[in-house]
This record gives C-alpha cells, sequence and structure tokens, in this order.
C-alpha cells in the first residue's frame, strides 16, 4: 500500500471512529436502558414491566432520527409480531402488553391508541422515503387507511377528527378527544393520501385553540353534538402529563408554517408560567389558569423548541443538563429525546410534515 493509500484508510478509519462516538449519545442510552435485544421498549416503572404502543412509535422515531435502521427493524418487527397479531396492515396494534398477575407475558388490553398508531404509520412513510425502502411505504400506507377507517369519526359541528382509541371514545352524541394525540405535522403528512386526513386539520387547530382559553391545553376534553366543547361543566379540566406534548409539537413545527406562531402566541401563558417560576408547571387548570407544583425535567425539555426566543430557553437547557432523566424515568426519558434532540438541531420537520435528519451531525453539543 503507498503513502495516498494508507491516508486514506487512516482517515476512514478517524471518521468511522468519530461517528461511532458522536452520534446521538441520548439514544443510545435510551437504547441501552429502555430497549430490550428484541425491540420492546419498556417502562420499568411500572411493576409489570410493560411496554405500550406509544414507547414502540416513538422509540421508532428516534432510531429514524438516528439513522439506526437495524434498531428500528427490530422495534418494528417486535410491534407487528406481539401487538399487532403479525401484520400492522390487518391489525391496529394493541396499547398495552405486559406480564399479568399469573406470570405470562402477553397483551394486556386490545384497545388500540392512536397516537400511537398515527406515529408509527408516519415513521412507516418516512423510512421508505429516507431510506428508500417501498416495503415500509406501502406498510406506512395500509396502517395509515386502517387509522381511518377505525380511529376517525365524522363529528357533527367539527368534521373529521382522531379519536384517542378504537373503542370506548364515541358516545351517541359526545366524543372525548385528547389534543396531545393530533401532531399537525403528521396530519399534514397523512394529508397527501387518500381519507380524511386533508379536512383534518381545520378540526384539529380548533381543538387547539378553542379547548385552551388561558393558553393551557387540556390533557382531555368532550365535544357534545349541538352543544360544543364541555368547558364550564367540567371545572377540574386539568393541563398536565398528556397535555405537555401540545406545546411540544407545536414549537416542533416548521417555521414556515403560519400556524405555528399562532399556536406559540396562543400556548404564551405556558411560556410566561416558565419564565416566571423558572420550571414549568405540572399542572395548570384550563378554565382558570391556576398552576400547582413544578413539573419534572421531562417538561422542561418538551418546552425547548418552544422557548427559543425566549430568555427562559437557557435556565430550561440547564436543568435538562443538571437532572437529565435517570433509566427508570420512560417518559421523561422520551420528552427529553425529542425537545432536547430537537433543540440540538438533530431533526426537523418540513411544513409538509416530513422529517429533515441531520445524519450529517457528529457531534453536537451536549450542553445546549
Amino acid at each position: 500500500m503507498n503513502w495516498r493509500g494508507a491516508t486514506a484508510v487512516l482517515a476512514m478509519l478517524i471518521t468511522v471512529g468519530v461517528r461511532a462516538d458522536c452520534g446521538w449519545p441520548a439514544w443510545e442510552q435510551f437504547k441501552s436502558g429502555f430497549v430490550s435485544e428484541g425491540g420492546r421498549v419498556v417502562d420499568p416503572s411500572d411493576d409489570r414491566k410493560i411496554t405500550t404502543s406509544e414507547g414502540q412509535s416513538y422509540g421508532l422515531f428516534f432510531a429514524l432520527v438516528a439513522n439506526d435502521r437495524a434498531a428500528f427493524d427490530r422495534i418494528l418487527a417486535w410491534t407487528q409480531n406481539n401487538l399487532a397479531k403479525g401484520d400492522l396492515s390487518k391489525q391496529l396494534p394493541a396499547w398495552l402488553w405486559g406480564r399479568r398477575e399469573d406470570n405470562q407475558w402477553t397483551v394486556l388490553d386490545t384497545n388500540s391508541a392512536s397516537d400511537s398508531d398515527l406515529w408509527i404509520a408516519w415513521a412507516l412513510l418516512e423510512a421508505g422515503r429516507l431510506w428508500e425502502q417501498d416495503s415500509y411505504s406501502t406498510l406506512g400506507e395500509q396502517l395509515l387507511a386502517r387509522i381511518a377507517k377505525e380511529e376517525v369519526a365524522q363529528i357533527p359541528g367539527l368534521g373529521p377528527m382522531l379519536l384517542p382509541g378504537k373503542v370506548g371514545f364515541a358516545q351517541k352524541d359526545s366524543w372525548r378527544l385528547n389534543p396531545s394525540y393530533l401532531p399537525l405535522q403528521l396530519i399534514d403528512r397523512a394529508a397527501r393520501y387518500p381519507g380524511p386526513w386533508s379536512k383534518m386539520r381545520g378540526p384539529t387547530l380548533r381543538l387547539l385553540l378553542e379547548t385552551s382559553p388561558k393558553g393551557f391545553s387540556p390533557d382531555w376534553v368532550n365535544w357534545n353534538k349541538g352543544k360544543g366543547w364541555q368547558m364550564k361543566a367540567q371545572p377540574a379540566l386539568v393541563s398536565s402529563y398528556n397535555a405537555i406534548r401540545v406545546y411540544l409539537w407545536a414549537g416542533m413545527m416548521s417555521d414556515r408554517d403560519p400556524d405555528k406562531a399562532r399556536l406559540l402566541n396562543h400556548f404564551q401563558p405556558m411560556i410566561d408560567a416558565t419564565v416566571k417560576r423558572g420550571a414549568p408547571p405540572e399542572q395548570a387548570a384550563v378554565v382558570s389558569g391556576a398552576l400547582t407544583n413544578d413539573g419534572p425535567v421531562g417538561f422542561s425539555a418538551a418546552l425547548l423548541p418552544a422557548l427559543q426566543d425566549s430568555p427562559a430557553l437557557y435556565v430550561q437547557r440547564q436543568r435538562v443538563k443538571d437532572q437529565y432523566p435517570q433509566q427508570d424515568a420512560y417518559y421523561n426519558f422520551v420528552l427529553t429525546l425529542y425537545g432536547q434532540g430537537w433543540d440540538q438541531q438533530r431533526f426537523r420537520f418540513t411544513s409538509q410534515g416530513e422529517l429533515v435528519p441531520d445524519w450529517g451531525q457528529l457531534c453536537a453539543t451536549q450542553s445546549q
């Protein structure tokens, strides 16, 4: 080998070493602590060592952002085989799997969770596009069609809406909805396919804006036929562990989407409360705006995208660094991977809901 060849090999080895050392450390830590070798995302905080379709969907997203196709395939295979009877094109995934009282590992609840289903479909569509693999895209389209068939309702006076699951959320004249289940990025990505998706953005915006009169999104809210949102009838309506994702999804929207500024302006009271308190509130009363307690560190991470123009950004970045989630804090870790990952510019969304991963980034500054 001549000196040019040796130099080229050395350069390649250095590059490979840098990439191996400087991938996405937080994702590697999450994989090590929460993802089994077989591709099951485990929530260790529950004695049943549960897995949710939510966890599987988030795992697919993080693996895609990290360009970790091996992990993506393992998580996808486990999801299909254990939650969807082997075929996501024919079966919505069960939302809950774990250990029963008789020590058998199995599905614990066969109902679906539509946010997870939508994230899985989106991840498959984007994996197919980014990795140029048609089988992912085909499965994503098939799952999207099944979601539209089994989890979408035409609500009188509102329009087509994604119900939280297949069973239990639609009564004769009442529908129970979860604003955090409807990231606009995912709705926009689905809008190019047949079904209700292109008509869902308007009703979704109404849900986000009209159910948060004080700038705090509810975890859950009801719509009644002929009466609309049932707000005053539910004074205990709160914004907490579900709703924190509403601000996260809004903050991660493309700057080219005109609704991003509108949403962030609407949710400014959440930002103001975080600035004033030094930490996001754990709970807010949706109707009165009353606040209680400081939220966990995952709440700080979830707000990083929405805090880009706020002096609170640096305070919350530091809080995430100082109180980084431990290996028993599944949900905090998930929120941190999303919020801090976006803040570190590891990924962005386009105004059409497509993923823009920074696969060329080697060593993002972890102290951001």
